[in-house]
Formats: structure tokens, C-alpha cells, sequence
């Protein structure tokens, strides 16, 4: 098990929102690779947990052949760009944008006049050049819900081999991972535990790990990666 907090990391970001980066893959970063991140799990390549300014923005800016999921956690954000341009993200949703071959510029806007908080996550394609696309989810407010990956032959969520599920359970109840894992704790208290360790988590905090329990000690929601 692989452990990584949030409050141990350099708070960053641009424009006119601020953010702790947990996830900035080699394979995207490179040489500005942050130090004390995770590399990511299948095609999962970033994870950033960020705050807006009131009515701030992150300005009009470009993605390519990635795939970008942003997870509410509170507040709201208006959507503004060429896929799905005006639709607004509330506290709870989730956006999933795949960018393609054919690429899309967006911007998120804070309208309101206190903070809001927001999850970005990005996930290589598995295969190039496909067409441009948006997906909105609410998630179940208990249990599993998956909002990317699948195979090619349904519409649900965008097919890639790299799995990402919102999970939300309330205290006292559990859920186990037989496979490689990278799980966000996004809300809430839990105890993971695998064959060899155990370990208190808390918001913020980011665990690698194979074949393991999550036991929620309060409510909780999570951000689990997994791959095929």
C-alpha cells in the first residue's frame, strides 16, 4: 500500500483557482513531473483536487487527444466552450469531455461569491483520433456508480480499458478491490486494509494498493481507478 496526502503536497494552480496535484503521470509531465505524486494506473494520467476563487476561472484553453472528468464536490461551475457550451455543474455531478483527434477548448467559471471545489481528472484515449464528446452524470447518492469506461459496444460512458467509479457509502458499510487500485479519498473518513497493512484515511488522502477493503467510518465518497 502506497499512501500520499493531500496536506503534505505544495498548493498550486493557475488563473483564477488554486489546487493540490496528486497525479501528474511521467508519461504527460515528464521532466515536470511534480515530486511526491503518484504516477498514474492504466491510462489515468492527472488528478488535481482544486478550489475557484469566487467568480474565478480557469480561461479559455485547449484539450487533445485526452479525456477530462471534473467531479463537484460543492459549489457549482458554468461550462462554457465548444462541446456542450452553457451547461452548468453542480455540487454532487460529474462532466466527462473526451477531447479526440478532433480536440476542444473550454473554460470553467465560478459564478457565485464564496469557493466552490472540483476534482480534475485526465485519462489518455486508447485509441487516437476519435470524435470529440461530452457526458454528464449524476451519481447515486449510495453505492457504485461508474461514469468512464466500458467497452466500445455501449453509450454509457466513454469505452477506454481504464475504469473510474464514484463511490459513496455510508458509515459502517464496506467494499473490497481485488485488482490494482488507486483510490481518492474525496469526502469522509475510512480504513483500508490489504494483506500486509492498514491504514486511517481521511479527505485528501490518496492510496495505492492491491486486493483491498475500504471500511467507511463515516460517510464517505471516493474516486476508485481500476483497469482491465
Amino acid at each position: 500500500m502506497k499512501i500520499i496526502s493531500r496536506k503534505s503536497l505544495p498548493l498550486g494552480g493557475f488563473a483564477g483557482l488554486t489546487e493540490h496535484r496528486l497525479v501528474t503521470d511521467r508519461r504527460v509531465f515528464g521532466a515536470r513531473k511534480a515530486p511526491n505524486t503518484f504516477d498514474g494506473l492504466g491510462n489515468f494520467v492527472y488528478l488535481a483536487d482544486a478550489k475557484f476563487n469566487p467568480h474565478g476561472e480557469t480561461k479559455m484553453h485547449p484539450h487533445k487527444e485526452i479525456d477530462v472528468i471534473s467531479v463537484m464536490m460543492s459549489g457549482r461551475v458554468s461550462h462554457q466552450g465548444s462541446l456542450e457550451h452553457g451547461q452548468s455543474l453542480l455540487a454532487g455531478e460529474v462532466q466527462v469531455q473526451r477531447a479526440g483527434g478532433e480536440g476542444f477548448s473550454h473554460n470553467e467559471v465560478n459564478p457565485d461569491h464564496s469557493q466552490n471545489r472540483m476534482l480534475q481528472l485526465w485519462v489518455l484515449p486508447d485509441e487516437a483520433n476519435q470524435p470529440a464528446g461530452y457526458k454528464h452524470y449524476v451519481p447515486s447518492s449510495n453505492g457504485v456508480t461508474r461514469i468512464y469506461g466500458g467497452a466500445k459496444n455501449q453509450s454509457e460512458t466513454f469505452d477506454s480499458k481504464t475504469y473510474i467509479d464514484i463511490v459513496r457509502l455510508s458509515k459502517g458499510e464496506k467494499i473490497h478491490f481485488t485488482d490494482e487500485t488507486i483510490v481518492y479519498v474525496a469526502r469522509g473518513n475510512t480504513e483500508f486494509s490489504d494483506e500486509n497493512s492498514s491504514f486511517q484515511a481521511e479527505e485528501g488522502d490518496l492510496i495505492r494498493s492491491v486486493n483491498t477493503e475500504l471500511y467507511a467510518t463515516s460517510d464517505v465518497e471516493a474516486i476508485v481507478v481500476t483497469q482491465a
